[in-house]
């Protein structure tokens, strides 16, 4: 990712070099060209990774949490199809069409939430639980990891923080005027290393914090069940 992230700066500062502007969509840098065996390759090229990135990493994930929600009735193919009959139906096209709402708003929005999620995740598996599972417990209710009723408050809260943080000073042009809390501003820029700080930070103090759950030390429940580290 790092490397694909360098490249697309290249090339877009590259564009801007040779042809006066910034040109940011590959589909339309390779028109540019006046070579017919250079723009097959660049269309084909950009062909192969919009398939692959969206059936990898767009339509495989969603797929199989449709799947989850009801697995007697949804199958992984019909969750795949539901995944792209709503694909469809929200536009995307539309999101694109606009720089400003597809870079600065959308992906500025995921991905200030998906630092977010990531700082929980690194804490929790990395940090408190050394990488070590336990992998009956995850499916099992009752279990280690079914905390209270199935939710962990703190890795709630701590997303709940770090998402205000990360995405609350946002410019949500062109979904509404304005931003939702104007003083976080100076951290939209850097939602997404805001969001994983944060979640990562506050949820490790709160993991640490002694067992809260009623009847845990009676139950003879390990640190985990009750919302404690394993």
């Amino acid at each position: 990712m790092t490397l694909f992230a360098f490249l697309s700066v290249m090339v877009t500062s590259g564009s801007q070099a040779v042809y006066g502007e910034p040109i940011w969509d590959p589909v339309q840098l390779a028109a540019k060209t006046d070579n017919v065996v250079g723009l097959l390759f660049a269309l084909v090229t950009v062909l192969v990774a919009t398939l692959s990135v969206n059936i990898a990493a767009n339509l495989v994930s969603p797929a199989f949490d449709f799947s989850n929600v009801a697995p007697r009735k949804v199958s992984f193919r019909a969750g795949a199809l539901i995944t792209s009959v709503l694909a469809v139906l929200i536009f995307p096209w539309k999101l694109y069409s606009d720089p400003q709402g597809y870079i600065f708003t959308w992906l500025g929005l995921v991905g200030g939430l998906l630092g977010t999620v990531a700082g929980i995740l690194i804490a929790d598996y990395w940090i408190l639980r050394r990488a070590r599972l336990h992998l009956v417990d995850l499916y099992c209710r009752g279990g280690r990891y079914w905390y209270g009723g199935g939710w962990n408050w703190r890795a709630v809260l701590a997303f709940a923080v770090g998402g205000v943080l990360a995405i609350g000073g946002a410019d949500f042009h062109p979904l509404v005027d304005g931003r939702p809390v104007p003083f976080l501003e100076p951290l939209a820029d850097y939602g997404w290393a805001v969001g994983l700080g944060t979640s990562l930070i506050l949820y490790l103090a709160l993991m640490l914090l002694p067992a809260t759950r009623p009847g845990a030390e009676a139950a003879g429940a390990d640190p985990a069940r009750s919302g404690g580290i394993p």
